[in-house]
C-alpha cells in the first residue's frame, strides 16, 4: 500500500517534490474498553427540555480608527451607511445615506448563547464579528443591539459595550503587521437579559440527557441514581435516563440538587482526532494499535531549468538565440522501519514515530493507513 504526499518549494525555476511511501502489515487484535476517569453527574447530563438557546442580531460598532467599512463608492458595504442613517433618524437627525462616508463604523453580526434558567437582569457574554470589509474592530464600541431567537423572533438580550479582540493591527505606507484575528471580538458580560425563557422542571419525572450518548455510561448513571433514590431511574436509550421524582422528596429541584454531585466512572471511546488543515493530532489514552510494522522512506525529485543566451560570432550576421537547459536529479533515502508490539498504546506509538523523525503530515498519513489496514483499535475522526 503506497501513499504519496507532495511538498512544494519554489526557488526561481526549481521545483522540488517529496514522495513518501508507507508499508503497513497488521495482525488483528481484540479491542478493550477504556476508562476515562470520574466526573460529576452535572458534567455528564443536561435536564431534558432545559437546553440553552442561540441568539443573533445585527448591529454597528463605532469608534474605530478608520478601520471600519468603506463607503459605497469605494466598493464597500452599502448597508453600513444605511444603518447609520436609520440610527441617526431615531434621534431626530435626517441624513442622506449618499452623504455618509465614515470609516469609523462597521456593520457586525452579534451572537450569544443564553442558558435555560437565566433570569431577567442577568448578563451573558456576546461575540461580535465584522459583516462588511472592515479591517479591524479593535478599540470599537458596540451600540445597543437586540439579540433575538431566530425561531420565535423574540428579543431576549440587549448587547452593548466596548470590544476586546486580543489582536493588533499596525500599518504604515503600504506595509502592515497583524497579530491574531482583528475582525472578531467579545464583550464579557455585554449582553443584558431582558426576557427569560419559559423553562420549568417537570413535577413527576425528570429526563437526564447524556451529552455523549453511550450505553455503558447510561447504565452507570442509572445505577448511581438508584443508589440514592431506589427504583427511581430507568434507561430509555443510550442518551436518556428517566428519573421519577419520589413523593417524599423536595420536588424536582431537590432531586437534581442531590443527583448533581454524584460521581460517575466514565467510559470514554477510543478516538484519534486529526485536523489535516493545521497538522494537529489528538489521540485519547484508550487508543490501542495492533501488531504492525511501519516502513518509512522518501524520494526527492528535483527539476531545474537554466536559461541561456547564444551570441553569434562578430560580423557573422548570425542571430542571438535564447533557450533553456533542463536538469533533473533523483535522490532516494534509505527506508526506516519500526515494529510495534501488540496492544501498543499512544505513548509507545508516539515514541516509535519520533524515532523515525516524521513530520505531523507523515504521522497523519500513517494513522490513516493503520486505520484502513484494520489495526487501529478506535475511531478515526478527520476534521
Amino acid at each position: 500500500m503506497s501513499f504519496f504526499f507532495p511538498m512544494n518549494a519554489a526557488i526561481r525555476l526549481v521545483f522540488v517534490s517529496t514522495l513518501a511511501v508507507f508499508f503497513i502489515a497488521v495482525l488483528p487484535l481484540g479491542a478493550q474498553a477504556q476508562e476515562g476517569g470520574t466526573a460529576r453527574l452535572k458534567e455528564l447530563v443536561v435536564v431534558e427540555g432545559a437546553a440553552p438557546i442561540q441568539l443573533i442580531g445585527y448591529g454597528l460598532v463605532v469608534g474605530l480608527d478608520r478601520t471600519g467599512d468603506r463607503a459605497r463608492g469605494q466598493r464597500g458595504a452599502p448597508y453600513t451607511v444605511r444603518s447609520i442613517a436609520n440610527m441617526l433618524l431615531q434621534f431626530g437627525i435626517a441624513v442622506d445615506p449618499e452623504m455618509l462616508a465614515s470609516r469609523n463604523v462597521a456593520a457586525v453580526m452579534v451572537t450569544a448563547t443564553m442558558g435555560p434558567f437565566t433570569g431577567v437582569g442577568s448578563t451573558t457574554d456576546v461575540t461580535v464579528s465584522a459583516l462588511g470589509d472592515a479591517r479591524s474592530l479593535s478599540g470599537g464600541v458596540l451600540l445597543q443591539t437586540p439579540l433575538l431567537n431566530p425561531l420565535t423572533k423574540q428579543v431576549h438580550v440587549m448587547a452593548q459595550g466596548p470590544l476586546s479582540t486580543g489582536a493588533v493591527l499596525a500599518s504604515s505606507q503600504g506595509s502592515s503587521v497583524k497579530v491574531n484575528h482583528t475582525n472578531t471580538g467579545r464583550i464579557p458580560g455585554g449582553g443584558l437579559v431582558v426576557a427569560a425563557l419559559s423553562t420549568a422542571l417537570a413535577e413527576e419525572t425528570l429526563g437526564l440527557v447524556l451529552k455523549q450518548p453511550d450505553f455503558t455510561n447510561a447504565m452507570r448513571v442509572f445505577e448511581a441514581v438508584n443508589a440514592v433514590f431506589p427504583d427511581a431511574a430507568e434507561v430509555v436509550h443510550p442518551g436518556l435516563v428517566r428519573v421519577t421524582v419520589p413523593e417524599n422528596s423536595s420536588g424536582a429541584a431537590g432531586v437534581m440538587a442531590a443527583l448533581e454531585a454524584l460521581t460517575i466512572s466514565v467510559d470514554v471511546p477510543a478516538r484519534v482526532v486529526i485536523n489535516e488543515r493545521t497538522g494537529t493530532i489528538v489521540a485519547g489514552g484508550g487508543v490501542r494499535i495492533g501488531e504492525v510494522m511501519v516502513t518509512y522512506g522518501s524520494i526527492v525529485i528535483a527539476t531545474q531549468a537554466e536559461p541561456f543566451v547564444s551570441q553569434p560570432a562578430p560580423l557573422s550576421q548570425g542571430e542571438t538565440v535564447e533557450g533553456t537547459v533542463g536538469t533533473a536529479s533523483v535522490e532516494e533515502e534509505g527506508s526506516r522501519s519500526v515494529v510495534l508490539p501488540p496492544n501498543t498504546d499512544v505513548n509507545e506509538l508516539a515514541a516509535a514515530l519520533n524515532e523515525l523523525g516524521l513530520t505531523a503530515r507523515d504521522v497523519i498519513a500513517i494513522f490513516q493507513a493503520i486505520d484502513r489496514a484494520g489495526a487501529l483499535q478506535g475511531e478515526l475522526v478527520i476534521l
